[in-house]
């Protein structure tokens, strides 16, 4: 993830770039046979590609375990008569019944589409939108609320918006803290990462804990600086990431009781994505440091039963070496096969790469740029 304080720098960035891009592939609709099919319940998955801010390139891919063909930019073919495709910014994706979400971030809105098909069906007009929870019909999407801009002093708060997935209508919002970014939704309670990532060097350091009844924030508990991405274990325990300031303080991973009201760890390891499966916490790492200059590139299993760290080899070391920036991590809860994304020079497209469940390489495809967010289809799946 790249470090919040040099988004406005990266935005001149792609606009000097413009005119001199020279891309591996020019980006439009294709297959690729990739592997053998392969039959289980779940039937595929797609990758949101994020894309750099203002390029307006967020695209969507979709890989077929029954035919084995990777499917690239599918939302253009499915849609043709929307003149600007996906949007700016792909940051969270999401099926909820029989439909696919697509969290476009600067592009304000949350993208709905046929889950199966994906032809548009509507969208959700929200904000700087971040990240998206379901719970019974609604949708909870996490909003920046103001513009894109690094102020010390920013002023605007963030705020989780409430929609109606029948109308697709926000009923209601509840102020969080400031750039809120990952939810969780447990024990009647919904949990909200605050950032502050706009307020370098001022972070928040917060969760927002919100009841989900009243929709009404109740407290806030301080965890660590720049807050990131929360996901609950089966046992009640809230895992935490938090981003670190870039200088001395590393990105790191907490885990809090959510019925003890405590936190329990401080895991000691670097992180800027993840996946849990079962009792497993996939985590990857591509962190920026200001002092050296550099991305340090990590990947590490954690068990959530005993937290501790039981492996930093995800994947064989050779193909390990092949991934110039690991941004993007899934595991297929049935074969327990990995997907690691390789965002390279966040300019051109991007690489999947695919493992089985001991880490041994499989094969590889080319991306969208800047590939990132990856949501399995099929039997049984996000139906609650």
């Amino acid at each position: 993830m790249r470090p919040r304080h040099n988004i406005l720098l990266l935005m001149c960035a792609v606009a000097l770039l413009a005119g001199c891009r020279h891309d591996d592939v020019i980006f439009i609709p294709e297959q690729v046979s990739v592997t053998q099919p392969e039959y289980t319940d779940i039937e595929g998955f797609y990758l949101l590609n994020e894309a750099n801010m203002n390029s307006n390139k967020c695209t969507l891919d979709y890989y077929d375990y029954r035919t084995g063909v990777y499917m690239r930019n599918i939302y253009a073919s499915a849609n043709p008569d929307v003149p600007m495709e996906l949007g700016d910014v792909g940051n969270d994706i999401a099926i909820y019944g029989s439909r696919l979400y697509a969290v476009i971030n600067c592009s304000n809105k949350v993208e709905v589409m046929d889950a199966r098909t994906t032809r548009r069906i509507g969208q959700v007009d929200i904000p700087n939108c971040r990240y998206i929870k379901f719970h019974k019909g609604f949708a909870y999407v996490t909003s920046y609320a103001g513009e894109v801009i690094i102020d010390p002093n920013y002023e605007q708060t963030g705020y989780v918006a409430k929609v109606d997935t029948a109308t697709l209508q926000v009923v209601a919002r509840c102020e969080v803290g400031f750039q809120p970014d990952g939810i969780e939704i447990s024990e009647g309670k919904i949990f909200v990462a605050n950032s502050g990532g706009y307020m370098v060097p001022n972070y928040e350091n917060t969760i927002s804990v919100i009841d989900l009844e009243t929709f009404r924030e109740e407290e806030r508990i301080p965890i660590a600086k720049n807050l990131h991405r929360l996901i609950q274990d089966k046992r009640g325990i809230l895992w935490i990431s938090a981003r670190g300031d870039y200088y001395t303080e590393q990105s790191d991973i907490y885990a809090y009781d959510i019925r003890k009201h405590r936190l329990v760890k401080r895991m000691d390891c670097r992180v800027s994505n993840w996946c849990m499966d079962g009792d497993s916490l996939y985590v990857i790492s591509a962190e920026w440091s200001e002092i050296t200059q550099r991305y340090d590139v990590s990947m590490t299993l954690i068990n959530t039963v005993t937290m501790d760290v039981v492996n930093n080899s995800l994947i064989d070391p050779d193909t390990a070496k092949k991934i110039v920036m690991p941004y993007g991590i899934a595991v297929n809860p049935e074969t327990k096969d990995i997907y690691v994304t390789d965002a390279r020079d966040y300019y051109n497209p991007g690489r999947l790469f695919a493992f089985d469940r001991d880490g041994n390489f499989l094969w590889r495809v080319t991306t969208g740029d800047i590939p990132a967010h990856i949501v399995f289809l099929g039997k049984n799946l996000n139906e609650n």
